[in-house]
């Protein structure tokens, strides 16, 4: 490979170019196929021994942006105020966590429920599924729920699922649906939440699936879908595999690792 070009001495002047020339018969941007189906960051261009400028710049951009995911609040009257428009009864309560600096400081207070009572039903009451959106790690992920929930709520609807009102949780972790889900009566609980951002994706959301949860259920009982976005697992894709689930834990009376998740073959079969 072609090198620095070095002073008598030995030593790189200053203001010289570092060029890095491929190996003969090697393509020098080899990478650039696999580039097309990942937006993960290979065969970065280098200056030495470390990134190229515009690498480095991207990457620091990438942070930046995750660290923003983190620590952005909710408007969590607006996003009840989206939900509307599915024409069912929009309920927002609060975690234990008092702020945003509280809640990543103390995981376990976004567990809890501040209150009960905003969201406890009648004991002659009893649905099918409850619907719980928070925040968690990422704020922006929340643009997905509704999107999400306009491929799932009509298809509940035509195969008469009891559906509790939608929950809009301040500063919630999973497990704070588990309190929610026995305050509204409901066999099953989802929570779509903000996931931890990534270098490529500030804005993912997950979706955790629960039978029955209690004070004493644990992750291995939950279902999980993960990286819910335009880039990553579509709204549909995301739908067809959540429905899959609910229907599954409705007729097996399960959720988690005592549940056999066949949903990523029939999406490759082509459902």
């Amino acid at each position: 490979m072609t090198s620095r070009r070095r002073s008598s001495k030995g030593k790189t002047p200053p203001n010289s170019e570092v060029v890095h020339a491929s190996p003969q018969g090697v393509d020098p941007d080899m990478w650039a196929g696999v580039r097309q189906l990942t937006v993960a960051r290979i065969g970065l261009a280098r200056s030495g021994a470390s990134l190229a400028t515009r690498p480095l710049l991207d990457l620091r951009l990438a942070h930046a942006r995750a660290r923003d995911a983190v620590h952005a609040p909710l408007d969590e009257a607006a996003l009840a105020a989206d939900l509307r428009v599915f024409n069912q009864p929009v309920l927002v309560v609060s975690s234990a966590a008092k702020d945003r600096s509280q809640y990543l400081m103390r995981p376990d207070l976004g567990r809890k429920l501040a209150s009960a009572e905003p969201v406890r039903g009648d004991k002659q009451t009893r649905y099918d599924v409850v619907f719980v959106i928070t925040e968690g790690l990422s704020a922006r992920a929340m643009a997905h729920a509704k999107p999400l929930l306009a491929e799932i709520l009509p298809v509940l609807t035509r195969e008469a699922w009891r559906t509790a009102p939608l929950i809009v949780a301040r500063l919630g972790r999973v497990a704070i649906g588990d309190a929610i889900a026995a305050a509204v009566r409901a066999d099953i609980c989802v929570i779509l939440i903000g996931e931890r951002p990534g270098l490529s994706a500030p804005d993912s959301m997950g979706a955790y699936l629960t039978w029955r949860p209690n004070k004493r259920t644990t992750d291995a009982e939950r279902n999980c879908i993960s990286n819910i976005r335009p880039e990553g697992m579509s709204y549909a894709d995301a739908a067809f595999k959540l429905l899959h689930l609910l229907r599954a834990m409705r007729a097996g009376k399960a959720s988690g690792v005592a549940l056999k998740d066949t949903t990523d073959r029939l999406l490759i079969g082509g459902r």
